[in-house]
């Protein structure tokens, strides 16, 4: 299909990679190209950017990044919209609309958008809903896990979002256990639908070749040994996801060693409780690595232990499978749409007695590569451009009809 044939869709994320965080929203990236590629749709995706008045330190640099292009094939606009660091979350919904809808309007009026999107429920939903409300068009808004779990605990959030779902014609949840804990936050039920991430079958395959652990040791500087048992976590430093969890199974755990992948505030707190447990020696803090480096890393590990307190379906737990690499994970969101069988790993309790019995489970029981990688092959990211495509179709002709 031609461009000039295409339907075209308003896409609102604020999170989307950019040149100081290029990993930043990778996986919705991924699904709005998917989309792009394989349905009818063209979406034009405005990314809002925020900045307080005075940009000091990294919001300098944000804003020097705030730069309108094309990417990979895709019109991506950067407007900047005010914000107030830590306290003015609330405000965050309106300054995007204020920021984003002259835009919106110029755009529409050059080339008519059918359908608004939002990709995460804060900020970007209640935002969309009153962006789609200006222009007269149907909106759909995407739920991922903490825009429900973190911010559907505060009130004013809470209300906002509520409202939005409302108002929508459509929703979307990345698993069923999260479009469960929608509608237990009181959105409705019948217009929430299931999409699944994807998955980059190219780039996330096992690679358990000799020799992989060898090479990963002389490009990180890592002391890497084959016969010690080798642990990865890929996630935000952050409490929820567990980290500090991991470290105290790990004490327990005398030849085994921890790759963390990820940045976060909490990455000071765990340096120091690695170092009070007495196990820094054997914890390694890699940071946002590159992503050509995340599947090796994945391959080569033993388990991707990662005990959450709260997700919708992480990217990370397909990642990891889909490298031939077994979770041990906790009872977490959509894990059970994923670890479905013994090949996937363990499901266990969040402490650390639990996580340290689910990893010595996991190594006692050696898994095929393969048969593992097998368990995620319905994820795919053209399999989720597609659906994302027909999700739109429905509301518009929807719409059309009524």
């Amino acid at each position: 299909m031609t461009a000039q044939n295409k339907r075209h869709v308003l896409v609102l994320s604020t999170l989307w990679p950019n040149a100081v965080h290029p990993r930043l929203g990778n996986f919705v990236a991924s699904s709005i190209q998917a989309l792009q590629q394989h349905t009818h749709w063209q979406p034009v995706l405005i990314n809002p950017t925020g900045v307080p008045p005075v940009a000091l330190g990294r919001y300098r640099a944000l804003k020097n990044a705030a730069i309108d292009g094309q990417e990979n094939g895709l019109a991506v606009h950067r407007p900047i919209f005010r914000l107030i660091p830590r306290v003015g979350a609330r405000f965050n919904p309106a300054a995007i609309e204020r920021a984003v809808l002259p835009l919106a309007r110029q755009l529409h009026a050059e080339r008519a958008f059918e359908l608004v999107d939002a990709q995460f429920f804060w900020p970007d939903g209640p935002a969309a809903a009153m962006i789609a409300s200006d222009l007269g068009l149907p909106f759909s808004v995407k739920a991922r896990g903490a825009d429900i779990h973190y911010w559907g605990g505060k009130d004013y959030a809470r209300d906002a979002m509520l409202a939005a779902a409302r108002q929508a014609s459509g929703l979307l949840a990345v698993s069923s256990a999260l479009r469960s804990d929608m509608a237990a936050l009181g959105m409705p039920d019948g217009k929430i639908a299931l999409h699944y991430t994807g998955l980059d079958r190219d780039r996330f395959r096992p690679l358990g070749h000799a020799g992989l652990r060898a090479r990963l040791a002389g490009q990180l500087d890592l002391p890497l040994g084959m016969d010690e048992t080798l642990l990865v976590t890929v996630g935000a430093l952050i409490e929820r996801k567990g980290q500090a969890i991991v470290l105290r199974a790990l004490a327990d755990l005398p030849h085994a060693r921890l790759l963390l992948v990820g940045r976060g505030e909490g990455e000071e707190n765990l340096r120091a409780l690695a170092s009070e447990l007495g196990i820094a020696e054997r914890v390694h803090f890699l940071g946002a690595v590159d992503h050509d480096l995340l599947p090796p890393l994945l391959s080569a590990a033993d388990a991707m232990v990662l005990p959450s307190a709260s997700e919708g379906l992480a990217n990370a737990w397909i990642e990891a499978l889909a490298c031939g690499t077994p979770l041990v994970i906790t009872d977490a969101g959509g894990a059970r749409e994923v670890v479905t069988g013994p090949e996937a790993g363990v499901i266990v309790a969040r402490d650390a007695e639990s996580v340290r019995k689910g990893i010595r489970l996991v190594l006692e029981t050696p898994r095929d590569p393969q048969e593992v990688a097998a368990t995620v092959k319905r994820f795919s990211w053209e399999a989720n451009g597609r659906q994302l495509g027909e999700h739109y179709d429905l509301l518009t002709d929807r719409k059309a009809v009524s």
